[in-house]
């Protein structure tokens, strides 16, 4: 009975875990940009019992009695399905139409440092410098970089912005002048070593070295002749991919499968208890 109760405790903790990602998910379901995770789970070492050396029969199934000690979480998988356009009919508001290819912004990194960090999330903005510019940041203040890994600065007074398919930012002054910007685009190789930093950023892991990969093998740059492989769209966001219907089957069959193993453990406790009533 004691190991029945450690199973199923094993496998309750993972549950748990697997909530948590669903319910991450259902909160996140109209969040721009943002990428579903997907859970597998695997079975734990079975412990092996050689018990009936004597028994000659012959039997299909493997010899002995084995033990399992429950299910694990095996991995949380992101899932890179393009998600809808949604039109917004705003200028500043860029949508990948091809999976894995990300902005690049710059996101502060201890004290004086900074990192840049990739997303899909195209709402952006205008933030006025003190030097007569503006700088090209997203809905949470961080710049945009352009394609020399810059922040994007433009002069004041823009009328109207724009963006072609090929990443190129134009801002149109009243007089009919125009400046343009090479948004920095970068598209994953390896989007599973990426490392998450929040709901719709992802950053490049520190120990690529340990891995065995360089950062060429896991992004590439977008960059000169490359930039005809971006694919953005002006006046529209990317919504979330979640996929409603599906998370909530998952959240009942997450959720069942708790109350079970909930269940074994009290009928585990209710055994070992007539086992100690006996006198």
């Amino acid at each position: 009975m004691l190991r029945t109760m450690i199973t199923a405790t094993n496998t309750m903790s993972q549950l748990q875990s697997q909530l948590d990602i669903i319910g991450n998910n259902l909160s996140n379901s109209n969040t721009h940009g943002y990428k579903t995770k997907d859970v597998k789970f695997q079975e734990l070492l079975y412990q092996q019992y050689n018990n009936d050396k004597l028994d000659t029969a012959e039997r299909q199934s493997p010899t002995g009695i084995r033990y399992g000690v429950g299910a694990s979480l095996a991995q949380a998988q992101m899932n890179w399905k393009q998600g809808s356009l949604q039109s917004t009919d705003r200028d500043l508001d860029f949508a990948f139409q091809e999976p894995k290819q990300y902005f690049n912004v710059l996101m502060p990194d201890g004290e004086n440092g900074q990192q840049t960090a990739y997303t899909r999330q195209g709402a952006f903005y205008v933030s006025p410098l003190e030097n007569g510019q503006l700088m090209l940041v997203n809905g949470d203040g961080y710049p945009v970089a352009d394609s020399a890994g810059q922040a994007i600065t433009i002069p004041e007074n823009v009328s109207r912005f724009s963006v072609n398919e090929t990443g190129i930012l134009t801002a149109t002054y009243p007089d009919g002048a125009t400046v343009q910007r090479e948004l920095a685009v970068s598209v994953l190789q390896k989007p599973q070593l990426m490392e998450q930093i929040s709901s719709t950023y992802i950053g490049m892991p520190t120990n690529l070295a340990e891995l065995g990969v360089g950062v060429q093998d896991v992004m590439t740059d977008l960059q000169g002749a490359n930039r005809g492989e971006i694919a953005l769209a002006n006046q529209m966001l990317e919504m979330s991919n979640v996929d409603i219907s599906k998370e909530m089957t998952d959240l009942m069959t997450a959720q069942r499968s708790y109350q079970f193993n909930a269940r074994s453990i009290t009928i585990a406790d209710q055994m070992m208890g007539l086992i100690n009533g006996i006198r």
